[in-house]
């Protein structure tokens, strides 16, 4: 059915316990995976610790950001077991906008999302990265729950 699966990542459990299916359908299809992890390119005014926040150079950010999106798609391809997994890593401030961009740097051919399952007042007040690629997506977009 599809050939090449598009897996945003971020190290959540649910974006975790999404791996397992997806890891069946691409041995199902014999389709390709790319895991895609996407950072915001511009360090917040302060990162903080449990007892004291303190600033840090946009190299200092962008040195953790790729430490931690190293770090999310080594657990992530533990999780696909024997299914092989290209990886990219997109800077952006725009989570959908990194995701879809993903999508066409990949040439992938669907989008393979988990979704967090919320309803009522907190979908409205956090909202969903995954509807906004449902609606701006040009591909299918598959949403696991």
């Amino acid at each position: 059915m599809f050939k090449h699966l598009l897996v945003p990542v971020d190290g959540s459990d649910v974006s975790k316990k999404s791996l397992k299916k997806v890891a069946e359908l691409a041995k199902a299809d014999a389709a390709a995976v790319t895991l895609v992890y996407v950072s915001d390119p511009l360090p917040p005014m302060v990162y903080s610790d449990s007892t004291m926040a303190y600033g840090v150079s946009a190299k200092e950010h962008t040195k953790a950001c790729d430490a931690y999106a190293a770090d999310v798609f080594k657990k992530a391809q533990t999780q696909l077991g024997t299914v092989k997994a290209k990886t990219l890593h997109i800077k952006t401030s725009n989570l959908a906008e990194g995701i879809l961009d993903g999508a066409k740097k990949a040439k992938a051919d669907v989008i393979v999302m988990a979704s967090h399952k919320r309803t009522g007042i907190k979908s409205m007040l956090l909202g969903s990265e995954t509807h906004e690629v449902i609606v701006h997506s040009k591909l299918p977009v598959l949403v696991l729950g």
